[in-house]
């Protein structure tokens, strides 16, 4: 019965949002309610000693924004909550899309006074094709922004989502009075403190009662009442099916950076969030019950602690029990591992466990055996899906930049690249090594990485390509395969798993390829299903 339970009291979740929308401000105060941390970092402070509990890169603390995802967890009124806290800028998006796999929900974060941008609409529409249960948190409600309606209207226009407000705000910016709990029947008064005090909540069974005058003013309470008629009859009512099947998003209003509405939203999630689900796997659907183990790779981090020199592989648990020290079939080596010190986060700091279940995230130390989309079981073959590379859009040739620190620079391009920092290519026609990258900061962060975890420098050259484009010639004719081969030969080249990757100097020089090698086929992203395994 144990195993049961222990899986009933877990949520596995990620906060995904534009830069800047308060996502790390979020993830701390969450942090404050489960005793996690006593006091919340200032995100902003380039004090590197005082970053967020959640940035614990060097190069994320002196920039202020993540770039990468940071597995935290913590207990919270008996259910033990595992967070992703994910980078929102567009340069990192490849992380945050592998990271959706391996979440059971997320919480949305949006600016009171932005609405919704560019980023936060891509990184919905993953989750909406993957159909994740999501909450969506209006955040910064302590400053001037946009009315509620106006906003819940964008939210459902641009993010194309079906809303239910399950809070709604008093007032806002200067004349913000407090939260009404629509879930709870109760008041939340905003105070203006930003300690990590819970604030006191009046229950307020009938909105009509006096109690309500009292408490925020008569103009506030008809407005109030006035707003919440319109939100009863504009927005369908919460039905909590709905939005495990997302097709029902419900949105609370809040200000993470005091502290407001956060306990709303925290309460809200453990009551309708949902335990670890079934995954769909190659061969079958696994379901989270079963009694033997499985689980994936959807990430890779290499020296968390740089005195260490550690690398670790993140590991989000399907199904069974993970042990200490038993060994596991990793499958596409196909052999079994055992793994002494299997770690728990919370940021960087790690704790041994001796066993997890279905929905925590465990990291593993790692010599170089993991790849991120790896599968470790008890022994059966599974193969979890949906962990693609995606065409980079921005490509530099990397040099050596200094000729005595060869071997600490391909050790330290072969370890980012794992992590899935960027992608890897070898010209096949005179070895050059070539970066692929989603977004152009990334260049940066491998530059400072190289330098300050290996000891290694580079210096980039630019490159003037399009796009990469994995080829798949299982089915095309050898006459066009030798011919492609020989006019593209400067255009080719291997990624890291040794897939043939052809590099389109443009748009029109693609199309035509495409046009005068109809039997070769091109895709925009490295996990394909090659024509002759089709059914």
């Amino acid at each position: 019965m144990k195993f049961k339970e222990e899986i009933a009291r877990r949520r596995t979740f990620g906060i995904v949002s534009h830069p800047d929308a308060g996502k790390t401000t979020l993830t701390e105060k969450l942090l404050l309610y489960g005793g996690a941390i006593q006091e919340a970092g200032a995100v902003k402070s380039n004090k590197i000693k005082k970053g967020a509990a959640s940035d614990f890169m060097e190069i994320e603390r002196q920039r202020g924004i993540s770039v990468a995802t940071s597995v935290l967890a913590f207990e919270y009124d008996g259910i033990k909550i595992n967070i992703l806290d994910t980078p929102g800028h567009k340069d990192f998006a490849e992380d945050t899309f592998r990271t959706l796999t391996a979440v059971d929900s997320v919480i949305v974060v949006i600016d009171v006074a932005k609405g919704v941008e560019e980023q936060t609409e891509k990184l919905v529409k993953v989750c909406r094709m993957r159909q994740i249960p999501i909450i969506v948190f209006v955040n910064k409600m302590d400053r001037e922004g946009k009315d509620a309606f106006d906003l819940l209207d964008e939210i459902e226009q641009k993010l194309e989502l079906r809303v239910t407000p399950l809070s709604f705000p008093i007032g806002m910016g200067y004349d913000l009075k407090g939260i009404y709990n629509i879930h709870k029947k109760n008041v939340n008064l905003f105070t203006g403190a930003s300690s990590k005090d819970i604030h006191s909540t009046t229950a307020i069974d009938d909105l009509n009662d006096e109690k309500l005058d009292t408490l925020i003013g008569n103009q506030a309470a008809e407005t109030l009442r006035e707003e919440l008629e319109l939100a009863t009859g504009i927005y369908p009512e919460f039905n909590r099916q709905e939005y495990l099947d997302g097709e029902l998003q419900p949105v609370f209003f809040g200000s993470a950076l005091h502290n407001f509405g956060v306990k709303e939203l925290l309460d809200g999630f453990i009551e309708i969030a949902p335990a670890p689900r079934a995954k769909n796997a190659e061969e079958r659907l696994v379901e989270p019950n079963e009694k033997d183990f499985s689980g994936f790779v959807f990430k890779i981090h290499a020296n968390m602690d740089p005195r260490h020199r550690d690398r670790l592989a993140f590991i989000k648990i399907v199904s069974g029990t993970f042990e200490r020290n038993k060994a596991y079939k990793h499958v596409r080596l196909n052999k079994n591992l055992k793994f002494s010190s299997p770690n728990a986060f919370f940021a960087e700091k790690k704790e041994i466990v001796d066993e997890s279940f279905p929905g925590d995230i465990v990291g593993l130390h790692d010599t170089g055996n993991f790849k991120i989309g790896d599968t470790l079981t008890s022994g059966e073959e599974l193969h979890y899906k949906g962990i693609p590379s995606f065409s980079p859009e921005h490509f530099r040739y990397i040099n050596n930049a200094d000729p005595m620190k060869s071997k600490q620079l391909a050790k330290g391009i072969d370890q980012l690249m794992d992590e899935g920092v960027a992608q890897l290519f070898t010209l096949e026609l005179n070895g050059r090594k070539v970066i692929g990258t989603v977004g152009a900061l990334q260049f940066e962060v491998i530059q400072y990485r190289l330098e300050h975890e290996y000891g290694a420098t580079c210096s980039y050259e630019n490159l003037n390509v399009h796009k990469a484009c994995w080829v798949d010639d299982s089915v095309a004719k050898p006459e066009e395969i030798s011919d492609f081969k020989r006019v593209k030969s400067k255009f080719l080249c291997k990624d890291k798993r040794g897939q043939l990757v052809f590099l389109a100097d443009s748009s029109f020089s693609l199309q035509m390829t495409q046009q005068k090698y109809p039997s070769i086929k091109f895709h925009f992203i490295s996990e394909f299903e090659p024509e002759v395994n089709r059914k």
